[in-house]
């Protein structure tokens, strides 16, 4: 029987360097941005040479899409979208911001990926596929909501939707006085809410 030992041991460790690579990468795209961050530093705050950095990614786009990837993996996990239906929209609805904002919170460098309307095209390109993925969840979400709207009225109210989101998250999360994220949190809340009851109304009358 083959040992596999010596095999199994580069694969582990390659795995643990990626991770400790992401790792870095989220904290340097959480505090300078994505344009302004660099292999180099996230090499540094990795602890590695640029060199051991560029055996696992060729650039920073591709650092950038595998941590895009893990961030929609983790996002499917824990499935912030679940309960989404028409008999219980407040409360799913607020379960589901507040999720999204601890998860933010959790992962700085979340921001620096998704919750932008200002994405350079490289940027665009590199999380295009991770995008793509959280967008159809959030389509599904709001197709449980308006179980009566065809296709383009759901790609337009969860597009909207995400724009909201997009344009209120980062200003809760960069909130320190937790009495005024919460107040923020709320106006996002009501604003989401009283968009989609609004929707939910016209394509009912339809």
């Amino acid at each position: 029987m083959p040992d596999d030992t010596g095999p199994r041991r580069r694969q582990a460790r390659g795995r643990a360097r990626m991770e400790q690579i992401l790792q870095a990468a989220a904290a340097v795209f959480g505090e300078v941005g994505y344009e302004a961050a660099t292999t180099n530093a996230i090499a540094a705050r990795a602890g590695i040479s640029p060199g051991s950095l560029y055996q696992f990614f060729a650039n920073k786009d591709e650092v950038g899409r595998a941590l895009a990837e893990t961030y929609a993996e983790r996002l499917a996990t824990l499935d912030v979208l679940a309960g989404f239906r028409a008999d219980s929209l407040d409360g799913a609805l607020r379960d589901a911001l507040d999720r999204i904002t601890a998860f933010n919170i959790d992962h700085p460098g979340f921001k620096a990926l998704f919750a932008r309307t200002d994405m350079p095209a490289s940027m665009r390109e590199a999380v295009a596929p991770a995008h793509a993925a959280i967008e159809e969840r959030i389509r599904g979400a709001v197709a449980a909501v308006l179980p009566h709207a065809d296709q383009g009225r759901v790609h337009t109210t969860a597009t909207v939707i995400l724009s909201m989101v997009k344009g209120l998250l980062p200003v809760i999360v960069a909130e320190a006085d937790d009495d005024r994220r919460r107040a923020l949190a709320d106006e996002l809340h009501r604003g989401v809410l009283a968009y989609l009851t609004a929707v939910r109304r016209e394509v009912d009358q339809d």
